[in-house]
């Protein structure tokens, strides 16, 4: 049993589902560990690794020196190398031969989070650092530029992201093309690309991107919370975003194509005046139901309820959704609540840990084996075939094999990328 303390060093192995990495030993402090409590239940850090993650082409891991080395495609500066080539497509550039992404003298991380083609890392200083594409802003800097293709922008000449007068950051969330922070004052702030209203400004204006509107002149998310309630967790999808409150509840804006908001419709929420505050509803996890953890992927989300069951909803092609259907949740009246489905993950297992993925998604049980279920394509979900799996009956459940990862070894913390899956052992 992995359980979260200040400073403590966690001595793990890193399997990526897809190929072979060096393993490397990492650590997480309280601000970025993925964890459970004693007791064995899950916290929201638990469902969302802060010291590994997977987007795109590319994986990013903080070791236990609380520096980040990350490797795959690079073709934006994503992987903070100070060029273009790909890094871990050959053994000689792996292990000591993969340089720790330069963050500026003295500063190590504390999370790490990876979108499309970006990356942002939370420092030791609670200042937030994103690089690689540039495009409608996601990076924060106040233009479009991608940073990270040249050494010379990187270290102590990458600025942090302003994020207003006296604010830091403690927590942090990527999506396709936007990112998050949720700040000291337990505010949320968004910025990137806005299409479908995924930074919760009530308009469809990218932020970012050109020059004053970071800062003080970027607001805060409305959620119209109640008096005491925060937000304790923030997730974000390829172009929506969730946040989990204090109170079990969980809000999502954005795009709502396919039910990912789990709204009842497909109505896009964020994009327009008087969608957000308290016309922004709570999802329906059913009667009495709240969430311990969050994760948004591409088109769908998942979260582990306080009865230590997964539900998901959105998008339910190659099951993703794992309800042994193909069926899109959300989208219409009558399908969440009380008619959502539990993800079947065997006889008496329950869940302390979900990642969602671009079209799969997996979890941690509560005997620390791994399960992962949706689309089967180039290995992600570590069956052995390419199968997907969840889109038919009988495919979870017991039926579902836990992923075998080497002899005696169990899982801490697991993320799905877009198409590839890693673990920490």
């Amino acid at each position: 049993m992995l359980v979260r303390h200040r400073n403590a060093i966690i001595l793990t192995t890193i399997i990526a589902l897809s190929g072979v990495l060096v393993a490397q030993r990492v650590t997480a402090d309280s601000s970025g560990a993925s964890a459970t409590q004693a007791d064995g239940s899950p916290t929201q850090i638990a469902a969302l690794p802060r010291y590994i993650d997977a987007g795109d082409g590319h994986t990013c891991v903080v070791l236990d020196s609380a520096a980040v080395k990350c490797f795959g495609s690079a073709t934006s500066g994503q992987i903070g190398s100070g060029g273009t080539a790909a890094l871990g497509d050959a053994s000689a550039e792996m292990g000591d031969a993969l340089i720790a992404v330069n963050l500026g003298a003295g500063r190590t991380v504390r999370a790490i989070s990876t979108g499309t083609a970006h990356t942002c890392a939370l420092l030791d200083d609670a200042t937030v650092k994103c690089f690689g594409e540039g495009d409608n802003g996601r990076l924060g800097s106040g233009a479009t530029t991608d940073i990270g293709r040249s050494a010379a922008v990187m270290g102590d000449a990458l600025a942090a992201v302003q994020l207003g007068s006296g604010r830091t950051a403690k927590a942090i969330a990527t999506g396709a093309a936007h990112s998050c922070a949720l700040l000291d004052n337990d505010n949320v702030k968004c910025w990137g690309a806005n299409d479908d209203g995924q930074l919760g400004l009530g308009d469809s204006d990218a932020r970012g991107d050109a020059a004053g509107e970071m800062g003080d002149a970027l607001p805060a998310v409305s959620l119209g919370l109640s008096v005491g309630v925060r937000v304790t967790a923030i997730t974000a999808g390829d172009a929506h975003t969730c946040a989990l409150l204090s109170s079990g509840a969980v809000k999502c804006w954005g795009a709502g194509s396919n039910g990912r908001l789990g709204s009842g419709d497909e109505e896009s929420r964020g994009d327009a005046g008087g969608e957000m505050g308290a016309s922004l509803p709570t999802v329906d996890l059913g009667r009495g139901r709240t969430a311990k953890a969050i994760s948004a992927g591409a088109a769908h989300t998942c979260a582990i309820r306080d009865t230590n069951d997964v539900v998901c909803w959105g998008v339910g092609a190659t099951g993703r959704l794992g309800t042994g259907a193909e069926d899109d949740i959300g989208n219409d009246a009558g399908e969440m609540g009380s008619e959502l489905v539990a993800v079947s993950l065997g006889s008496g297992r329950t869940a302390v840990a979900i990642s969602a993925g671009a079209s799969h998604s997996c979890a941690v049980l509560d005997n620390f084996s791994a399960k992962c279920w949706g689309d089967g394509a180039n290995g992600r979900l570590g069956t052995g075939t390419q199968n997907d799996i969840g889109d038919q009956p009988n495919e979870l459940g017991d039926n579902l094999a836990a992923l075998s990862l080497g002899t005696s070894r169990t899982v801490r913390a697991i993320v799905a990328g877009v198409a590839h899956t890693c673990v920490v052992l």
